[in-house]
Order: C-alpha cells, then structure tokens, then sequence
C-alpha cells in the first residue's frame, strides 16, 4: 500500500524525470515487467516511475480502489481480496498492471458482463505529453481523453492513478466445464448465458473456454462461491496443469485467488516450451519460478539471441514466425474464423473468451473510439501464442498480416500488445488516428509522445 503523500512524492519525480528528458528524444517509462510481445527500439532515457506501483487506497463501503499506474493485478488484487473485493476484470497474468491493462488491453473471463478493464474506471490522473497532470473523468473537461486512453498504449500520455470500482467475491469458485463437438453448439450456449446470465438454472459469474480441436471444444462457466461441489479445491500451482483439468473433469473448484491465477502458473499452456509439461522437469522447476514473467524473460533472452533460430537452422527446420496475438471476432463468425485459422495457421489450443462492452447506468455501453467495438455486440475473444515453420518468408510476417486481413474482414478487431503489420491507411481507419491527432495537438503540443502507429506498427 501506498499512501497519498507518497503517491504525491512520486508523481513530483516522475515529472521532473520527464523534464530532464532533452527535446527530440523518446519519453517512455522505466518498467521492470513488460507484457507486450512486439519489439522496440531503445531508448537513452526513461521516465522514472519509483514509487508508482502500489495501492494508495481502498474504501470497501463505496468498493472503489485508487491505485497507482505502475501497480501489477497481483498486487491489486493482494489489496482487494481481505476485503472481499476484486477488480470488475482481473487480466490473466500477474504482471500485468492496471495502467498498462487501461492503455493497452486487458480481457478475462468476467467480461462477458464487465466489459474490458478501462470501462470500470472511474476517474484516472494521466502524465501528458506536455508534462502536465490532468485528471480525466467521463464528463469533465477532458472527457475525450478519457474515452480516447484505452488502447492508445502510452501515445496520449501515461495513468499515474486511477480509481476503480470493485464489486463483492466469495472464497472459493465453481467451475463447470462443458464439451462440445463444434463451435456452433458452444456458440449457442454463450449467447443464452449473455442473455440471461445463466445456465442450467445456475448464475454464472465468469466464462472462458478453449478450442483444442476441431470437433474438441471446452466451455468453463464459473460460479462464485462453492455451490453443490462437495470436495476440497483443487491446485494447479503443482505438478498437475489447469488447462488438462477442462478435458479431464466436468467440475472443479478453486480458492478465488487461484481462480485469478489458473492460466499464471503455466502462461496458458505455453510452460510446454520450457519443458514443464514433463513431470520430470516439472518436480525440478522451482514453484516459484512457475509464473507467467518468469517465462516471458526466458523468451526476450530468446528473441535477443536468436537462439531456437540457430537451432532451427542447425537442424536443417524451416525458420519460424512468431504469431502471439489476442482478436476479438463476433461470436456469429467465430467459426467462420476457427475454421479458416485450422486451414491457413494450424495452431491448436486457441483460448476463447466471450466478451460485451458493458452497459452503464442508463443502459448504453459508451464508446471507446480507440478500440471501437460495437455496443449490444458479443465478441470472442481468440488468443493464440506459439510459433509456425514458414520458412525464409517468416521475418516479413505473412500468417501476422494474413490474420490482420481476416479478422477485419469478419468485422472484427486485433489487440495491439504484440506484432501489427497495417499500412497507414489501414490502421488509421482502425484506431481512429484522426481522433488521437486532435487529442495529441491539445495534450503534447510538442509531439513528446510517439504516436501510436509508430509504437504499433513501426517499433519505436
């Protein structure tokens, strides 16, 4: 936790280390974790952000949470979890933080009702491009800005606090996992849980679910709260693996905090490429090196020194492309894509998540115009993270560009945290750059910040 007066004290030093910042250089912040998945150029300065990763307060009456920018949902939810509280949307992996979930895109299981993490914000304080602190609410004066931050990924400027809204969460968690032979059948279900927020004459709480094949598909609704489930929670923090347990059992239940951290401990499924699918490396592995930033620096020291490629050519294997991305695809067409991406990609699991921008207190979703969904609409969420042989063409990203054109083309939309590869037009017509532009002339006069095509796109 942190209190205001240090909240206050760090915030001083963030804008003085901006001030130090010579003009012509890039701002970008000094972060310890990162969970994007596109290359950067480096940097000779950073913006000092000690001091900026915590909790200042919670007031469990009103279930808000004024919490800091730099702050990690593990932390966060540390805070919130003794007072029986949670965020509205707590994103799969421990160190993503709040203000990089705001700027950039978070998504779980509860956003099916809650939406994404921004639309449970109340009021953010932001560092401009001007070197300014300006709070933002969704009707004050900078109300544009406030709509326009969510997917602008540091292009409008930085969160250094923001006040959430929480709401109530049991101990303990009910899964129920269900099978289908195609993605018409899941899809069904879906949208009678989205409809009335039940299934099977059980509230329903949370819903994921993973495409492992074709005719293999699992659906995990999850109830807060224990239910009719009579047994001990399970753990998956040991030697077995939570996404096994969506073929293996039909039911489960998990301490609430597990639940948050069920795909954490092995990245989804992506431990395998370390080995930690084998019970022999897995008993070596130090639990507590089972998380989800432990790997993610395995695979920057990878990336850095090329070392899978040299092996690859060493062993004659054609080079591999990189294809980790997030789409959001209206669930009407989600099969439309799953179909297409077996024929042209081939990569399997595939995690799915249902998710609808979330209706305010007059019943209307509001716009985001950076990430512009359709209010009423409900989209799945396709994640996918691994590597394809392609061969010498992989550098140029063709799977990449050729699931950017599909996506667009069943009217859905691609998450900006790893690899893009759009032509100006494309992406400006996508993420409203006029939009960012007016915001940018108004709020970094002096184009401190970098735009967000060039962050996106061009890898500064």
């Amino acid at each position: 936790m942190q209190g205001w007066s240090q909240h206050e004290a760090a915030v001083a030093r963030l804008r003085a280390s901006m001030a130090s910042i010579s003009p012509g250089h890039p701002v970008r912040l000094a972060k310890r974790t990162s969970n994007l998945f596109r290359p950067r150029d480096p940097v000779r300065g950073a913006l000092d952000v000690r001091g900026l990763d915590g909790v200042i307060a919670i007031d469990p009456v009103a279930r808000t949470a004024d919490v800091q920018g730099m702050c990690t949902y593990e932390d966060l939810v540390d805070a919130t979890l003794p007072h029986g509280l949670m965020p509205f949307v707590v994103p799969q992996l421990r160190t993503i933080t709040l203000g990089g979930a705001v700027t950039g895109l978070g998504i779980e299981s509860t956003s099916f009702r809650n939406g994404l993490p921004h639309e449970s914000v109340l009021e953010l304080d932001l560092l401009t491009g001007a070197g300014e602190i300006v709070t933002a609410t969704p009707d004050n004066e900078h109300a544009d800005l406030f709509r326009s931050f969510p997917n602008s990924y540091g292009s409008l400027g930085y969160a250094t606090r923001l006040r959430i809204a929480l709401e109530p969460v049991p101990g303990e968690v009910w899964l129920r996992h269900l099978a289908f032979h195609d993605s018409t059948e899941l899809a069904a279900v879906v949208e009678e849980v989205v409809a009335t927020g039940t299934w099977a004459g059980q509230r329903v709480d949370a819903m994921d679910g993973v495409a492992f094949a074709p005719d293999d598909l699992r659906l995990t609704l999850a109830h807060w709260g224990r239910g009719p489930y009579a047994g001990a929670p399970s753990s998956y923090t040991g030697q077995q693996i939570y996404y096994r347990s969506l073929q293996e059992r039909s039911e489960d239940l998990l301490t609430t905090y597990d639940y948050l951290w069920r795909w954490d401990t092995d990245w989804f499924w992506c431990s395998g490429a370390f080995g930690l699918h084998d019970p022999r490396v897995r008993r070596l592995w130090p639990r507590r090196w089972r998380r989800s930033d432990v790997y993610h620096k395995l695979v920057g020291l990878d990336r850095r020194y090329g070392i899978v490629d040299r092996i690859d050519r060493w062993k004659g294997r054609p080079q591999r492309e990189r294809v980790i991305q997030d789409v959001e695809v209206p669930l009407e067409r989600l099969g439309e894509f799953l179909t297409w991406f077996d024929g042209e990609v081939g990569m399997r699991p595939v995690w799915l998540c249902p998710l609808r921008l979330r209706s305010g207190a007059g019943g209307g979703a509001r716009p985001w115009p950076t990430y512009p969904l359709e209010p009423g609409r409900t989209y799945v969420n396709a994640g996918f993270w691994g590597t394809v042989p392609v061969g010498p063409d992989a550098p140029s990203g063709p799977l990449n560009r050729a699931i950017e054109e599909r996506v667009e083309a069943l009217d859905g939309h691609k998450s900006l945290y790893s690899e893009a590869f759009y032509d100006p037009e494309t992406f400006d017509r996508l993420y409203d750059t006029d939009n960012l532009t007016r915001l940018r002339e108004r709020y970094d006069p002096d184009s401190r910040l970098t735009t967000l095509h060039d962050k996106a796109v061009r890898r500064r």
